[in-house]
């Protein structure tokens, strides 16, 4: 099964309430400086670019996604304020040594070849330039996207393969630490950041599942609606739910920044 990527809005209501969050956490961490020329690789719907733009002023940002939907959606959510392009983060559409800061987020781990992607990022940065990114906790610290699931296998065990803590098992310090240090990076650093991801009840829980864009919600549209009523019963019983009906849970996220030599 493929994952889907098509609709930014679906998406949005799906991870983008968090991703808002720890994007700026990570560039709060990466702490730059203000008038610098930004890259934005796998931009999504915009959420780092926004956080850029709000706060640090970049002389010039370029974001970059390889799907249509996405950068239609960051467009709106820019309003001029960047430059949007589709693109493969392989072949990205950008000179080189033209920028002075190289992000992504939430993306590398989507990507077959790291190493690559890593090494575009290098080509477009300037020499002292800041390439950086960040991933998702999968294996780890990433509570409701564990419980979802955790609870696929327990009804599906054929099913264990999409599970996002078995596909992405190097989304961690290590192997991020160790992507950077053998890509050539001076000064890798790596950081965790903690986001928490409190549910106001099940339903503002459950109802992002159903929107059919990342690995969950298109295995959840896959299903037949008994399966699928099945999985909801099942992950209502699993997850923390409080005595006031929130559920509170946390979102783990790795990153990684280096210095371009």
């Amino acid at each position: 099964m493929q994952d889907s990527w098509q609709s930014g809005d679906a998406y949005e209501r799906f991870m983008g309430r968090w991703s808002r969050v720890v994007a700026r956490e990570f560039l709060g961490w990466l702490s730059p400086q203000p008038g610098l020329r930004w890259l934005d690789v796998g931009c999504g719907s915009g959420a780092l670019s926004a956080a850029v733009v709000e706060t640090y002023e970049p002389s010039a940002l370029t974001a970059v996604d390889q799907s249509p939907g996405f950068v239609e959606l960051a467009q709106r959510r820019l309003q001029g304020r960047a430059t949007c392009k589709v693109g493969d983060a392989l072949t990205l559409p950008v000179a080189d040594a033209s920028v002075d800061v190289a992000v992504s987020g939430l993306v590398l781990n989507f990507i077959p070849n790291q190493s690559d992607a890593l090494a575009e990022m290098q080509r477009v940065t300037a020499p002292g330039g800041t390439v950086a990114v960040y991933v998702w906790d999968y294996p780890g610290m990433m509570d409701f996207l564990t419980v979802f699931w955790d609870a696929v296998v327990a009804l599906d065990p054929g099913a264990l393969h999409l599970h996002e803590a078995h596909r992405f098992p190097d989304c961690n310090a290590k192997s991020l630490r160790k992507l950077f240090e053998r890509a050539g990076f001076a000064d890798v650093s790596v950081c965790a950041i903690d986001v928490a991801t409190r549910f106001r009840d099940f339903d503002d829980y459950w109802q992002p599942f159903l929107g059919g864009q990342g690995p969950a919600p298109t295995y959840v549209q896959s299903l037949s609606e008994v399966d699928r009523g099945a999985l909801r019963d099942l992950v209502h019983r699993r997850v923390p739910i409080q005595t006031d009906g929130t559920i509170p849970m946390i979102a783990r996220a790795w990153a990684a920044t280096g210095i371009v030599m």
